[in-house]
């Protein structure tokens, strides 16, 4: 599973025609820490989806392969030297919801890999630490990288693109030298999403979906931090979901299984609200279902805050997504079609 597969998931590809029924430029800086690594937590052992790693001692210059651990990283006063883009053209693919983190450091360099991991171009800046939980790091790629710079591949157990934010954090905090603080991050992040779903008891034992426009509804598995997110909110998925994803972090349905989506609440991340809304509306099979009769599906647009935040589910975009997009589901849930689904961004 390569990066621009996944990239060609996240983003809706919506053919009007055939509807349902078909960087950062600045000179690489150290990493800078807000509070050094725990010394005593050196040489660190982390163990993924290739081997183990050793880190050695406290890393200075981290560079992230993986689609989001740079948020991970932020969030334990900790700057890469450079990133991976996966969409948005954001400075340093540092997005506004991870800024205040990043303050006065430098701009991490920002590299932009269309077929695979820019190996030479990570090895030439010179790093202490290679990351790439979130990512396709292939074997062959692993062996380049740690041959010279101590590399964490994805996590082990888990399918490419699969880890989920708590395990993601944990690893990045084990690497770094900041375990303790990692939970900290972690339990302040569960203790938002019991506030959320104690304040909205509807949506306990509700069946919700994330989808977006790939060669048809492509809907987000269990094995998806989209689908991880509205389970953590006390959303069930729908039946039969996982038996069509497999070992995949989603599945595009044939016409036929159209009615899978039917559920409580649906989010749709798509490339143009105005436009892709009212192509998808107007698809008979599409409109004949009660998620859309009734009000109950919530768009998204992928280049909004709001839509990349539910792409990237790290401990920095949760509290944004959990303060703006959890009203829009309570409003689409509530059982009157006639509640407006208020957008946080326009």
């Amino acid at each position: 599973m390569r990066l621009g597969r996944h990239i060609a998931a996240v983003a809706s590809v919506l053919l009007l025609a055939s509807g349902l029924s078909a960087c950062g430029t600045e000179d690489p800086q150290p990493a800078s820490s807000a509070g050094a690594g725990d010394a005593a937590a050196f040489p660190a052992v982390i163990e993924h989806k290739y081997g183990t790693t050793t880190v050695p001692a406290e890393p200075k210059r981290i560079v992230v392969v993986g689609l989001v651990e740079q948020d991970a990283l932020l969030a334990l006063g900790v700057t890469p030297v450079a990133t991976t883009e996966w969409w948005g053209e954001q400075p340093g693919a540092i997005w506004p919801w991870a800024k205040d983190e990043l303050g006065g450091n430098p701009v991490p360099q920002v590299l932009k890999p269309t077929d695979g991991i820019e190996i030479e171009k990570v090895l030439a800046l010179n790093p202490d630490l290679v990351l790439g939980v979130y990512s396709g790091m292939t074997k062959e790629e692993y062996d380049k990288l740690s041959a010279r710079v101590p590399t964490i591949a994805e996590a082990k157990g888990v399918i490419d693109f699969g880890a989920s934010w708590q395990e993601l954090t944990r690893i990045v905090g084990a690497a770094v030298g900041k375990k303790a603080e990692a939970e900290k991050v972690i339990s302040d992040v569960e203790a938002r999403f019991a506030a959320a779903r104690q304040a909205n008891p509807a949506f306990a034992g509700k069946v919700g979906a994330v989808v977006t426009y790939y060669q048809g509804i492509y809907v987000y598995g269990s094995q998806d931090a989209r689908g991880r997110f509205l389970k953590d909110l006390g959303f069930a998925l729908p039946t039969g979901l996982d038996a069509l994803t497999g070992t995949e972090f989603g599945v595009t349905l044939s016409p036929e299984k159209t009615n899978l989506v039917d559920t409580d609440v649906l989010l749709w991340l798509i490339d143009s609200y105005d436009k892709d809304k009212a192509t998808i509306h107007a698809n008979p099979l599409y409109a004949a279902l009660g998620v859309k009769k009734d009000g109950r599906d919530v768009f998204l647009e992928n280049n909004e805050d709001l839509g990349a935040a539910l792409s990237f589910i790290t401990p920095l975009s949760l509290p944004y997504l959990l303060d703006n997009l959890v009203p829009q589901m309570a409003a689409a849930i509530d059982g009157d079609p006639a509640t407006e689904v208020r957008r946080a961004e326009a």
